[in-house]
C-alpha cells in the first residue's frame, strides 16, 4: 500500500492557521488492533463463494456448449454472515500546543474542569440473553464488561441479570439490554457487540466532554461511530482563532490507507499531503486541517480509505481574542444525495442574533447551512424550515444556487426561537449540516454545534443520550405524518415502557429527556418510526449556560446481507 512519508510540521505556539502541519502520525502507544472476528467471518465466507462461484465458471467453460439453447441466468444471492458491531468514540477535545517536526502531536490539558464519559445500550436476544460486548480501549484493555463471548461449541452464553432482562407487563418480547453508564474517559474508545443468531447485535455508545474554563469551554458530544470507507464531514473552519484537528481512528486490524478531498467557498482544494495517510491498526492519527487548508472559513472534507475502515470526527474549537467560542466534535454527514435531511436545529431569538453577528468576528456565531456540491454542476437548492407549528419562511428565501465543487453557507436566523428541521432538495446531489449555537452577548462564552443530515428513522434505533445536561429528543416530518415510538433503558439494565409521538407532516416535536425513570437514571432509547419519512436527533443544553451539542440518531443495526455471485469470468 502506498504511504505518505513526509515528516509533519508544526510551527510552536498557537493552534490556527499560524500552524503549518499537514499530517501528524498516531500515538505509538495505540499498537493492538481489536479483534473483529464476525466481520472477518464474513469476508472469508464471501470469498470462498466466490472462488467456488470461479470453479463453476471454469467447469462450464471446458464442457461443450449449444448456443442456441444458451440463454441469461441471473446471478444467485448468497447469504454473508453479520458482523460484529462496532462504534468507535472520539477521545476527549484537547488544547493543540504545536509539535516539533516529526513528532507526535502535543495536547495540554483541556481545563482544570473538563470529564468526558460514555454513555451505552447493547441489546440482546428476545430469550434475555446478550451478546459478548464490552467498552475498551482503542488499545483493547477493557474498560467495562457488558456480557463474555458465547463460547464457539457447547452450551450457549450465560443469560443476562435478571434485572436487564425485565419487561414491561404486557410489552413486547423480554429482552436483555447490557449498559454502560457515564463512565469516565481519557482517550479513544470503542464499544464492540458480536453477531447474535446471524445479525448484527443492537448497539449505540456516546460521548460527551464538558469543560467549564479554559480555551476548549463547552459541550461536545458525538455518536460511536461505526468504521466505514468512505465519509462525509462538514462544519470545518481554519480562519483566524478557529482550530480543526481531523482524527481517523482505525479499530481494525488492517492498515487503513486514507486520501483526503477537501472543499472551499472557492471550490477544491489541491494539497499536498493529502494523500496516502497511513492509519495503523488499532491507532488514532491526528491532521491539523489548518496546515492543509489554512484560511478557510468554510471546509468540507470527504475521507477515503482503502484497505480498514477507519472512523473520522473533527474536534472544531474558536478562540475570538480571550474569550472561548466553543468546542465541538463534528460526525460523518449522510453521503451525497439529491435530498436531505437536518433536525436538531435550535435557534435563538432573532433580533439578539441579528445583534451579536452584526459585531466583527461574529459572523459564525449564528445558525447556518452549509451545503456540499462535490460534482461538476452548480445545484439549484431547495430549503423548507418546519417548526414545531409548521413551515416558517426564510427570511432570504428559499432558493439557491450551490456551486459545483464548493461549500454553500445559508443563514438560518430571522425566525422564530425554537426547534427545527430543517429539508433541502436539488437536481443535483450534495450533502450538508447545520451550524447550532448557543449565547447572546459579544463579552461571553459561547458555544456552538454541528447537526449533520441523517438517514431516515426505521423500525428499531439504538438511541444512548448523554448522561447530564437538559437532554431533548427532537424529531421531524418534512411530510405526510409520523408515529415515533421510544422506549427508555435506565442504567439498571431495565427497558421500560414505551411512549409514543404522533407528529404532523411539516412539523417538528422536541420531547424532554428525563434525569431518572422509575428511580434509575436514563440511558439511552429504543426508538421506531412508522409511516412517512421521520427523522431524528438528540439535543444537549445546559440550563444558565451557553452550552449546546447535537447528536444525530445513527441507523439501526443491520442483519444478515446477501450479496451477489456472479458466474462469469
Amino acid at each position: 500500500m502506498p504511504r505518505d512519508d513526509t515528516p509533519a510540521t508544526t510551527t510552536p505556539g498557537a493552534p490556527g492557521p499560524e500552524a503549518s502541519a499537514q499530517e501528524l502520525p498516531a500515538s505509538p502507544a495505540r499498537r493492538k488492533a481489536l479483534p473483529s472476528a464476525g466481520r472477518l467471518g464474513g469476508v472469508l465466507t464471501a470469498v470462498v463463494l466466490v472462488a467456488a462461484g470461479g470453479g463453476l465458471v471454469s467447469a462450464a467453460a471446458l464442457s461443450p456448449q449449444d448456443s442456441a439453447s444458451s440463454r441469461p441466468v441471473e446471478a444467485p444471492l448468497a447469504a454473508v454472515p453479520a458482523g460484529s458491531s462496532i462504534g468507535v468514540c472520539p477521545g476527549p477535545a484537547r488544547l493543540l500546543e504545536g509539535a516539533p517536526v516529526g513528532t507526535d502531536p502535543q495536547f495540554s490539558p483541556e481545563s482544570a474542569t473538563a470529564r468526558s464519559d460514555v454513555n451505552a445500550v447493547v441489546l440482546g436476544s428476545s430469550g434475555g440473553v446478550l451478546p459478548g460486548s464490552r467498552l475498551a480501549s482503542l488499545a483493547g484493555t477493557a474498560l467495562v464488561e457488558l456480557a463474555p463471548a458465547a463460547p464457539e461449541s457447547g452450551s450457549s452464553a450465560p443469560a443476562a441479570p435478571e434485572s436487564a432482562s425485565s419487561a414491561p407487563s404486557g410489552g413486547p418480547p423480554v429482552q436483555a439490554a447490557g449498559v454502560v453508564s457515564q463512565r469516565g474517559v481519557d482517550g479513544v474508545s470503542v464499544l464492540s457487540a458480536d453477531a447474535q443468531n446471524g445479525r448484527q447485535a443492537a448497539a449505540g455508545a456516546v460521548m460527551r466532554y464538558a469543560a467549564d474554563d479554559g480555551d476548549l469551554r463547552g459541550s461536545a458530544a458525538v455518536a460511536c461511530q461505526q468504521p466505514a470507507n468512505d465519509l462525509w464531514l462538514v462544519g470545518a473552519n481554519t480562519s483566524l482563532g478557529r482550530t480543526a484537528v481531523l482524527n481517523l481512528t482505525n479499530a481494525s486490524s488492517s492498515p487503513a490507507t486514507v486520501s483526503l478531498d477537501l472543499f472551499g467557498a472557492k471550490g477544491q482544494i489541491q494539497a499536498p499531503g493529502s494523500r496516502g495517510l497511513l492509519v495503523a491498526p488499532g491507532t488514532t492519527r491526528s491532521v491539523i486541517l489548518g496546515g492543509l487548508a489554512p484560511g478557510q472559513e468554510r471546509l468540507s472534507v470527504r475521507v477515503r480509505s482503502a484497505g480498514g475502515p477507519v472512523a473520522a470526527a473533527i474536534q472544531q474549537s474558536v478562540l475570538r481574542g480571550l474569550t472561548p467560542g466553543g468546542v465541538e466534535f463534528i460526525a460523518p454527514a449522510a453521503a451525497p444525495a439529491l435530498r436531505q435531511v437536518v433536525t436538531g436545529v435550535d435557534i435563538q431569538d432573532p433580533a439578539g442574533l441579528a445583534d451579536l453577528t452584526g459585531k466583527p468576528g461574529f459572523g459564525d456565531a449564528g445558525p447556518a447551512l452549509q451545503i456540499t456540491v462535490p460534482g461538476s454542476a452548480d445545484a439549484v437548492v431547495a430549503v423548507k424550515l418546519f417548526g414545531r407549528d409548521g413551515q416558517k419562511a426564510l427570511p432570504g428565501g428559499g432558493a439557491v444556487t450551490a456551486k459545483a465543487g464548493s461549500v454553500t453557507e445559508i443563514p438560518l436566523s430571522g425566525v422564530p426561537a425554537g426547534p427545527y428541521t430543517v429539508a433541502v432538495s436539488s437536481d443535483v446531489s450534495f450533502t450538508a449540516a447545520a451550524r447550532v449555537t448557543r449565547g447572546l452577548a459579544a463579552a461571553d462564552p459561547v458555544d456552538f454545534a454541528w447537526s449533520a443530515a441523517s438517514a431516515r428513522l426505521g423500525s428499531q434505533h439504538v438511541v444512548p443520550v448523554p448522561g447530564s445536561g437538559e437532554r431533548h429528543l427532537v424529531f421531524g416530518a418534512p411530510e405526510g405524518r409520523a408515529t415515533i415510538t421510544y422506549t427508555p433503558v435506565t442504567a439498571d439494565g431495565k427497558i421500560r415502557a414505551a411512549a409514543a409521538a404522533d407528529i404532523a407532516g411539516g412539523t417538528t416535536a422536541s420531547i424532554a429527556v428525563p434525569a431518572e425513570v422509575e428511580g434509575s437514571a436514563l440511558v439511552g432509547y429504543l426508538v421506531s418510526a412508522a409511516g412517512d419519512p421521520a427523522y431524528g436527533a438528540v439535543l444537549v443544553q445546559q440550563d444558565g449556560r451557553p452550552d449546546v451539542s447535537t447528536v444525530a440518531i445513527a441507523p439501526g443495526a443491520a442483519g444478515q446481507e446477501q450479496v451477489p455471485v456472479t458466474l462469469g469470468y
